[in-house]
């Protein structure tokens, strides 16, 4: 049995209703930003519980627009997890800031007890990362940043409607940064992104530094970029938008059905611990396995797609060799690194396909 890893043929295996919009929209000749914009801006906003959304280029520059708003540039200091992926590291780069990382916690997300260690006289924000779709420790982070007077920007690119006790991901720090990237629980056909807050100067900042700073056609106000969203991209965006609790209930479920089926193989396979105040949306699916690599190898034999995030730990990538980490500097990061599969979790899965999921990896360790 085929069990594929990118769905998204299913996902829009109908487009007709997108293509008649977009045919509407190319009568109008505005390309950018304009109403369809403006209309995907107000429905995220509500499916999160923001006062605003505002739509970028993608989840990359959501981070970077966030901490250039925020005052973060040359000379400045970042901290996020260890574990996650490089457009993380890359926003904070863009800036001119240094990125500085801290090792993660079984949950991958930033283990806030290793946080204070790595604040320094320099330091300016801090970027949780919601890997997978399951919330950092918003509590703890927010307490020292509160303390230390520094921003927090939630890097929530994998976690739309995930919750840190009933609070969704993106609402807790200044902005919330999200991906709209093809791969993401709530996709469009390109790239695109958007930044949630509830300050209205951030607001209007934001909305300046994604298009060139323009107060108006003639007026500069501050210096800027180009990260507007595309306005068909929102037009996917929108048409999706309603169907997003939907596509949160059904990966919650596929994930509860592989946590039935693999759990008794504790030792071998383990599975994280569900904390009762969290709700993850497992944009991945992600496991410690023992003999990782031959069971992904296994699971490709059946026909299974997983995947692996991340083999290679950041801090060991050539880009990132100037940060100066000794290898060894994050030893959980390392340990995923060496362990961690994704299976396929998403929302158009069958029960048939996740059985076949389920029996390949337990063949794998010799269970029934």
């Amino acid at each position: 049995m085929k069990v594929r890893y990118s769905y998204l043929p299913e996902q829009f295996a109908h487009p007709d209703e997108i293509l008649a919009k977009i045919r509407e929209h190319l009568a109008t000749c505005r390309f950018t930003l304009g109403p369809e914009v403006e209309e995907l801006e107000r429905s995220f906003a509500r499916v999160i519980g923001t006062k605003h959304a505002v739509g970028v280029n993608s989840g990359t520059d959501a981070l970077m627009l966030s901490l250039r708003a925020l005052g973060v540039g040359h000379g400045d200091e970042v901290i996020t997890a260890a574990n996650t992926f490089i457009a993380t590291v890359g926003a904070i780069a863009a800036t001119g800031a240094r990125p500085v990382l801290v090792d993660v916690t079984p949950w991958f997300t930033l283990d806030a007890s290793k946080l204070e260690a790595a604040i320094t006289p320099r330091t300016k924000a801090i970027v949780p990362v919601h890997l997978t779709g399951e919330p950092a420790d918003m509590d703890a982070i927010l307490e020292i940043a509160q303390r230390r007077s520094l921003a927090v920007v939630e890097d929530a690119c994998q976690s739309i409607l995930a919750a840190w006790r009933g609070r969704n991901a993106g609402t807790m720090g200044a902005t919330g940064a999200f991906s709209l990237h093809p791969l993401k629980n709530l996709n469009v056909w390109g790239d695109g992104g958007v930044i949630v807050t509830d300050d209205d100067a951030l607001d209007r900042k934001l909305r300046l530094l994604r298009n060139h700073g323009l107060a108006s056609r003639d007026e500069v106000a501050v210096l800027g970029y180009n990260s507007r969203l595309d306005s068909i991209q929102a037009i996917v965006g929108t048409w999706l938008i309603p169907q997003v609790h939907d596509i949160t209930a059904k990966r919650i479920a596929n994930a509860e059905a592989y946590d039935r089926g693999l759990r008794d193989l504790a030792g071998v396979l383990d599975v994280p611990p569900r904390r009762a105040h969290v709700k993850r949306v497992y944009h991945l699916y992600m496991l410690r396995a023992t003999r990782r690599d031959e069971l992904h190898r296994h699971l490709l034999e059946r026909g299974v797609e997983a995947k692996i995030h991340y083999p290679i730990p950041l801090y060991r990538q050539e880009a990132l060799r100037h940060l100066g980490y000794e290898s060894g500097a994050f030893p959980e990061t390392d340990r995923q690194a060496a362990e961690v599969i994704s299976l396929p979790a998403d929302q158009h899965l069958t029960a048939e396909q996740i059985a076949h999921v389920i029996a390949s990896v337990r063949a794998f360790y010799g269970a029934r």
